[in-house]
This record gives structure tokens, sequence and C-alpha cells, in this order.
């Protein structure tokens, strides 16, 4: 007796301004293949950590005002998978909704909790330990992150609990969102496809 395999959840979008044009598609029932041109060595570093331990395909191309600096790159790049992100969940149904993981790496360690909510609400506590990593700004990954949210209508909270070197920090960080992103987006086969709020709609 053949099986039927559910579709992937997938999706395209491209967003141009007058500041960045970029163009992300992502499979999240993928096995965390990652391929990334944005002009943006760290930010590439970090996308395949989501990619890698969300168990989400992720290809990313970027061309974004890097001669003034990376902060219209980052942060359009996090809206542009925030979007894509929307649009491959649909409506929701029958995922878990809430995921959570905790990350170390050697000193390191850092928490995330995320709910596929429809409410993009942020909480965001890293104190990096220095302002650059390499050339990259650390406050850009704030903005990523902000972007992501507000365009996934997701709530985030995002706690790096300790650590020394600003590197570690920032991996633990996004290697815990996709794990904990993973986790959110995982069908669940007790919910039967209905949508896992009381209002019946997220």
């Amino acid at each position: 007796m053949s099986q039927t395999t559910a579709p992937h959840r997938t999706a395209e979008i491209e967003r141009n301004t007058l500041e960045t044009q970029i163009r992300v598609t992502l499979d999240l029932d993928g096995s965390g293949e990652g391929r990334f041109r944005t002009g943006v060595p760290f930010l590439e570093h970090m996308l395949d950590q989501i990619a890698r331990h969300g168990l989400i395909d992720l290809d990313i191309a970027a061309e974004g005002d890097l001669h003034i600096d990376a902060h219209h790159t980052v942060e359009d790049v996090g809206i542009t998978l925030g979007q894509a992100l929307a649009k491959a969940l649909g409506d929701k149904r029958g995922i878990r909704r809430y995921g959570h993981a905790y990350v170390p790496l050697d000193e390191a360690l850092s928490r995330v909790v995320v709910d596929l909510s429809g409410r993009p609400m942020l909480t965001y506590n890293v104190d990096y330990t220095r302002a650059l990593i390499g050339g990259f700004d650390v406050d850009l990954l704030r903005e990523f992150f902000q972007g992501l949210t507000n365009h996934a209508a997701l709530t985030l909270h995002i706690d790096n609990l300790r650590g020394l070197n600003a590197h570690h920090q920032a991996e633990t960080v996004f290697k815990a969102f996709g794990r904990a992103l993973r986790m959110a987006v995982e069908p669940d086969a007790r919910m039967g496809g209905v949508t896992p709020s009381t209002k019946g709609a997220l």
C-alpha cells in the first residue's frame, strides 16, 4: 500500500527597495541545506545556523548598499525571511506553535522561546562582550530579529544567559532560534489539523 507524503511547506519572497534587493526561498520541511549570497559573511554564518539546526532549506540572495554599511542588508534579510516564514506557515493548522531551546557553545549559553502567535513581539536580552565580531556590528543582530519578528508575526524571547566570547554568544542565539523554530513549526499529529489556539485562528 502506497503512503502519501504531505507536501513541503515552501515560500519564495522577493523584496526590492532603493537600498536592498533580496530574494528568500525556504522549505520548512527540508534537511537543513543553506545557500547564502549577501555580501555579509558573518550574517551568512548565522543564517547557516538557522538552516542546519532548524532543518529548514534556505536560499537567500541579497544586494544592498554595503558601501554605506551592513545595516539595511541585515535588517531587510530579516524582514524578507519573516515574510517567507509567514507565507510557508499559512494558516498554521496542526502545528505545535510553541518552541524553545537552550544551546551552549563552550562558555556561552542562550535560551530562545518562540510562539507563532500572529502577534509580533521581540524581547532581546544579549549583552555582547564586544561591539564588533571581525568587522560585523553586533547591534545589527537585534535589527535582524526585529525585522523577522515583525513580518513573521511571532513572539520571540531571546536571552543570552552567559558568555565571554561575542562570537559564541551570537552563535548560541542563532542555533537556539533554529532549534526553537523547528519545534514550533513541527506538525503535531495529536492536533488533528486544528489551529492551536482557543480563538480558532493565529
